[in-house]
C-alpha cells in the first residue's frame, strides 16, 4: 500500500493565480529590452513552450525574440517589475480547495516567485493556510533544482513518501517532485500544454483541470 499523504505542496502561478499575469509581464519585459513581435508571434512561441514542457520559458522566449546569447537575467529582472498579482488573479477554485484540505493535510509552497507574492496571498486571505514556504526568491534556488525540493522537505521535517506536489509544469513540478520521492498531480492550466500527450500525462500520478478535483484525487493516491 502507498504511504499515507500527510502534506500537500502547491505551486503558485498557474495553479493558484492566473498565469496570464506572468505571461503579460514577460511580454512587456521583452519589449522593454527592444524585442519587436506581434501578439500572434508571441502567443505561438509561448504555446510551443507549453507543449514542449522542456526547460526555461524565459530562455526560449529570449532566444526567439532577443536573439542568441540574450541576457536572460536582464529579462527576468525586467519581467519582475510587472509581476504582481491583482485580487482578481486568484483562481476561484483555490479557497474552496484550501478549505477542504485544511486540517486534513499540512500545506506548503514550492514555487518560482518573487518574495512579494506573500503580500498578494495575505491580501487574498490564503497565506495562513500554508505552514512551509519554498519561494525561490527567498531561498536563492529555482525549480527544477532538486536542492529546492530537498530544502523544503528538510524544513518541513517530512519524508517525501508522505507528500504530494501540485504544479502546472511537467519539467519543473511533476518530474523533479517524483525524482525527490514525492507524488505529483499535474494541474492542466497555466503553463501546462493545451493538449498534453499520453506520455506526458503518464509522468504524473494524476492530472486534473480544476482544484475542485484535488480532495478526491488525494484520497485515491
Amino acid at each position: 500500500m502507498p504511504a499515507a499523504i500527510e502534506m500537500v505542496f502547491f505551486d503558485i502561478g498557474g495553479v493558484m493565480y492566473s498565469d496570464t499575469i506572468y505571461t503579460d509581464a514577460l511580454r512587456r519585459a521583452l519589449r522593454d529590452l527592444g524585442a519587436i513581435f506581434t501578439e500572434e508571434e508571441f502567443e505561438a512561441e509561448y504555446a510551443l513552450a507549453r507543449a514542449a514542457q522542456s526547460g526555461s520559458f524565459r530562455k526560449r522566449m529570449a532566444a526567439r525574440f532577443l536573439g542568441p546569447g540574450a541576457d536572460v537575467n536582464a529579462l527576468a529582472a525586467a519581467a519582475k517589475r510587472y509581476w504582481a498579482y491583482p485580487p482578481d488573479a486568484l483562481e476561484p477554485d483555490v479557497k474552496p480547495c484550501l478549505d477542504a484540505l485544511a486540517g486534513r493535510y499540512r500545506l506548503g509552497i514550492i514555487a518560482n516567485q518573487p518574495s512579494q507574492v506573500r503580500y498578494a496571498m495575505s491580501r487574498d486571505g490564503i497565506e495562513d493556510f500554508f505552514e512551509i514556504w519554498g519561494v525561490s526568491d527567498d531561498i536563492g534556488l529555482e525549480k527544477p533544482d532538486p536542492r529546492l525540493y530537498a530544502h523544503v522537505l528538510y524544513t518541513a521535517g517530512i519524508s517525501p513518501m508522505h507528500t504530494v506536489m501540485l504544479g502546472d509544469r511537467l519539467d519543473y513540478d511533476v518530474i523533479p517532485a517524483k525524482t525527490a520521492g514525492m507524488r505529483a498531480v499535474w494541474i492542466l492550466r497555466g503553463e501546462a500544454p493545451e493538449h498534453p500527450t499520453g506520455p506526458q500525462l503518464a509522468e504524473a500520478d494524476a492530472a486534473v483541470r480544476s482544484l475542485a478535483e484535488i480532495p478526491e484525487v488525494l484520497a485515491a493516491l
